[in-house]
């Protein structure tokens, strides 16, 4: 930890060699995109995209997991996914998987979640295909992340705001499969329904 809080302390150092962009980020936000992907420590979207800060809206949850809409309950991930199209009015919405996702693998394992009841309630939101051995014999879970990134995208379409603006021709939507250990990102091309490399 204490490398961490040592580059913080230091951090305004660095926004003071540029005053000028760090003082239109005070003004105000104007997002490209929303970027939906897991909470894994390994999976860092600015890193990914090469984006810079004000460009990213950001909803990072365990397993990339978008909630069902109107569930009854308030929903962190509702709101954000609702502010970031309506209110920012964000033109693109990537859900992005990974490599290696503890959060997938352990559901197409079937593992016990008991210990973790709160890790378990929320990986009851989905469950990706099965894909056979294939994915149970791959520890990348490249297969069932793929579809489960696919899921996410349908799952996105129920929110309304999200239909309203698909239906306006004014939002995109794009399903990435991020591989940890080679740093290719692979999306979703809906004619040939694969993941090719962009």
């Amino acid at each position: 930890m204490q490398p961490l809080i040592d580059y913080a302390r230091t951090f305004r150092h660095q926004t003071a060699a540029r005053p000028e962009e760090f003082a239109r980020l005070a003004e105000g936000q104007a997002p490209q995109a929303l970027f939906i992907t897991c909470s894994d420590s390994r999976v860092i979207p600015s890193l990914i995209t090469g984006a810079r800060p004000g460009e990213l809206f950001e909803l990072r949850t365990a397993g990339n997991i978008v909630p069902p809409y109107g569930s009854g309950q308030p929903s962190g991930e509702a709101a954000t996914i609702e502010y970031a199209v309506e209110v920012l009015g964000v033109t693109d919405v990537v859900v992005c998987g990974h490599s290696h996702c503890g959060a997938v693998g352990a559901l197409v394992r079937g593992d016990d979640l008991n210990a973790v009841p709160a890790v378990r309630d929320w990986l009851a939101h989905t469950a990706p295909r099965q894909d056979g051995t294939k994915s149970q014999d791959d520890p990348a879970v490249a297969d069932a992340v793929q579809s489960h990134v696919l899921a996410q995208i349908l799952r996105l379409r129920s929110y309304p705001c999200v239909a309203r603006r698909l239906d306006a021709g004014e939002l995109r939507l794009h399903a990435w499969f991020y591989e940890i250990h080679t740093g290719t990102v692979l999306a979703h091309e809906p004619h040939a329904d694969t993941f090719v490399a962009l």
